[in-house]
């Protein structure tokens, strides 16, 4: 169980002791002995005597050991509260980028590796797979281009495209711009949200961390104060705007040079849908069914809005704006369903949530959370010191382990920390620490992996609560969390999550499901009045003596009412989900290079969300599509989702045929939980991910139940 005896585990866990100077000199160290193993292959390998064995096995030990701590030192800007450490970690990062751009682009590496090749000798499945990984690998970096300027301009871009990337995400992660607003301005948030606003005099601080940003959104009855929070947040990031034009056209230019026709082309053929016309056409279709139930919902939203304003005295303009979604959906939630998501939250709380969670893994996967506190810390670190096994005092860890039905064997570490600091990656997100392998000697590597996390803090009165739209993230994440840990690869390469993107959300968006069945809503749920005598009086001095005591679990009509609205406004969710798919494709796959010099992306982006989400934004009030930067926010688009993002929607085609096909009926089944495992999860990429859903679904995978769903018929 999750509070289950503290056992030794078999491998220390990493350390997290860096400091700005040790960054640096750690990481040329790593990049150094790299290169020397690498050259010393190529001085003592001849093309002739090239095979897997002396060429590919050697360098692939060698990735395996960068990664224990190369992870880790790319880790530190994401959630260090040392601004030195963090610049520290970002610029090892350009240097472990740029080693990597100058090993992709060596010739002589790849005559070795060509060689071994064409050799074709019989390896197992996983082996083959990463020479042909590698030797395409190097194809797509360059080296079909003949020596000389054009190869030199290639490597040129890559490095550029690597620092674009990371000053793109240092912007992101240090933002730390908000607005000052009154409490009537104010008025309709949470007082549990305003309380922990800076305040200055009779104004608050209103941050863009999600924490501040949804809640504003979704509670503030004052359109104008919505209206200006969202125009702000489009627009917190400004300073990214030439950053992710000059990206575009790089890596336009890059597929060029390559002999693509753009970049989309480059970046899709080693997908599962393997051409832009598979995308397009995929995300053509969706938009075709989703297009009129989007302008229904939207229609009826108006006539909520109507409502409302008409209530309180002021003047519909008969217009529904981007700045009013979250608040009227939220609006038709409490009305039309009675549904109260503040009620919901407290049936939520985060320590309970997520112990709830882990039970429901141990479950269906064969699996034990064992958290480490205390002593027991200090027993594990390679130093006796607790404190050097975590990076921040509020990040949790645990020992992972096989149940006794799986063998009782180690598996790993898990950590968690969720709340915001400044500096810290403002999103939720899984983050490989150190990936599990098979080490030169033929025993096994464990992993480590950390979910990093943006949930409102506790307070004297509270703990942190959760939205259900926060249990599905944390679940969400979790997920992948899990696929890191229980993949069980030769090599590193191939661990866990590594996998081909429009794949790699699939699992965790299987996971969401449990999150909509009514027996898990129940028992991950646990009022946070009978958690302690003094959130229960605190809970009491808010709710009022003659309020019935709450149920320890949440009540069966509040899941019914919340189930209800799974896919309320589902059409207009999903149209969101298709703007960013469809911009991505379009600023991806321009017709010439021509064209996309010539492309205002800012104005394509708002065009394309007014088109595709049908969702008024500024451009109605004749301010043009000009009035946001949302692009410059676009992480995903900057960190490995170009000519990729489809893959959210892609992934849930598979991962909705899964539920459907083998959870539905039973979700905590634990025969098909260990089937699932081992048939999915375990593989991570070490095959081809249409062979893993293939072999765990028993035929080819369909849209039907991801279509049913969403209410459609294909």
């Amino acid at each position: 169980m999750v509070s289950g005896k503290f056992r030794k585990p078999p491998q220390a866990p990493p350390s997290f002791t860096a400091t700005p100077e040790s960054v640096i000199s750690d990481t040329k160290k790593l990049l150094a002995d790299s290169k020397k193993i690498t050259d010393d292959i190529v001085a003592q390998i001849a093309e002739k005597d090239a095979s897997f064995k002396n060429v590919l096995l050697p360098m692939a030990h060698d990735e395996n050991l960068q990664t224990l701590s190369a992870h880790i030192l790319g880790f530190y800007q994401s959630v260090s509260t040392d601004q030195n450490l963090r610049d520290a970690s970002t610029e090892a990062e350009k240097l472990m980028d740029d080693f990597s751009i100058e090993a992709a682009m060596r010739e002589d590496v790849f005559k070795l590796v060509d060689a071994a090749l064409k050799r074709g000798e019989k390896l197992d499945p996983e082996s083959q797979r990463l020479l042909e990984k590698e030797h395409k690998g190097y194809v797509r970096n360059g080296l079909n281009i003949p020596a000389g300027p054009q190869r030199d301009r290639f490597k040129e871009i890559k490095k550029r495209l690597s620092q674009l990337g990371i000053a793109f995400s240092k912007n992101l992660n240090e933002e730390n711009g908000g607005l000052w607003f009154t409490a009537e301005e104010l008025d309709g948030v949470p007082n549990d949200v305003i309380s922990l606003l800076k305040k200055d005099g009779d104004k608050y601080w209103l941050t863009f961390k999600y924490p501040d940003l949804f809640p504003a959104l979704k509670y503030a009855k004052n359109s104008e104060t919505r209206k200006k929070i969202f125009i702000a947040n489009e627009n917190k990031s400004n300073q990214n705007v030439p950053l992710f034009r000059e990206a575009i056209l790089l890596r336009d230019e890059a597929a060029r040079l390559l002999g693509y026709p753009n970049h989309a082309a480059f970046r899709i053929e080693d997908k599962m849908a393997k051409t832009p016309k598979t995308v397009d056409d995929f995300l053509g279709d969706l938009r075709g069914r989703l297009s009129q139930g989007g302008l229904d919902e939207i229609a009826t939203l108006k006539q909520l809005k109507k409502a409302d304003l008409e209530s309180r005295g002021e003047k519909f303009d008969g217009n529904y704006y981007l700045w009013d979604h979250r608040f009227y959906d939220r609006v038709m939630e409490e009305r039309d369903y009675q549904l109260d998501q503040q009620l919901i939250s407290e049936y939520f709380p985060l320590q309970t949530s997520i112990t709830g969670m882990l039970e429901i893994f141990e479950t269906i996967f064969g699996l034990q959370f064992v958290e480490v506190v205390g002593e027991d810390r200090d027993s594990i670190s390679p130093s006796g010191k607790g404190d050097d096994i975590v990076w921040h005092e509020e990040v949790q860890v645990f020992s992972v382990w096989d149940d006794e039905s799986e063998g009782s064997g180690f598996i790993g570490y898990l950590y968690l920390d969720l709340f915001p600091r400044n500096g810290k990656y403002g999103h939720a997100a899984n983050f490989n620490l150190q990936p599990g392998f098979i080490q030169e000697n033929g025993t096994r590597r464990y992993p480590a992996t950390a979910l990093v996390c943006n949930f409102s803090k506790p307070t004297a009165k509270k703990p942190s609560l959760l939205k259900h739209d926060e249990v599905t993230t944390l679940f969400h994440e979790l997920g992948h969390g899990i696929h890191d840990l229980v993949s069980r690869t030769t090599y590193s390469r191939f661990h866990g999550t590594n996998t081909v993107r429009d794949f790699v959300e699939a699992p965790s968006q299987m996971l969401e499901n449990w999150c909509w069945t009514p027996s898990q809503l129940k028992s991950l749920s646990r009022h946070y009045s009978t958690l302690s005598p003094e959130y229960y009086a605190a809970w009491q001095e808010h709710a009022g003596a003659e309020v019935a005591k709450p149920e320890e679990h949440i009540p069966d009509d509040l899941i019914e009412k919340l189930i209800k609205t799974k896919n309320l406004n589902g059409a207009l969710f999903n149209l969101r989900q298709l703007h960013f798919g469809i911009f991505d494709m379009t600023i991806h796959e321009p017709k010439d290079h021509a064209s996309l010099e010539a492309l205002n992306i800012t104005e394509t982006y708002n065009g394309l969300r007014k088109d595709i989400s049908k969702i008024d934004g500024p451009e109605v009030l004749g301010e043009g599509n000009g009035w946001g930067n949302g692009q410059a926010t676009f992480g995903h688009l900057m960190g490995g989702y170009d000519a990729g993002y489809y893959g959210y929607l892609s992934s849930q085609v598979y991962s909705t045929d899964m539920f459907y096909s083998v959870f539905k009926k039973d979700p905590m089944n634990p025969t098909e939980g260990r089937r699932y495992r081992h048939k999915v999860l375990e593989k991570g990429g070490s095959q081809d991910e249409m062979t893993t859903l293939i072999d765990f679904l028993g035929r080819e995978p369909k849209t039907d139940a991801f279509y049913e769903e969403l209410g459609l018929t294909k």
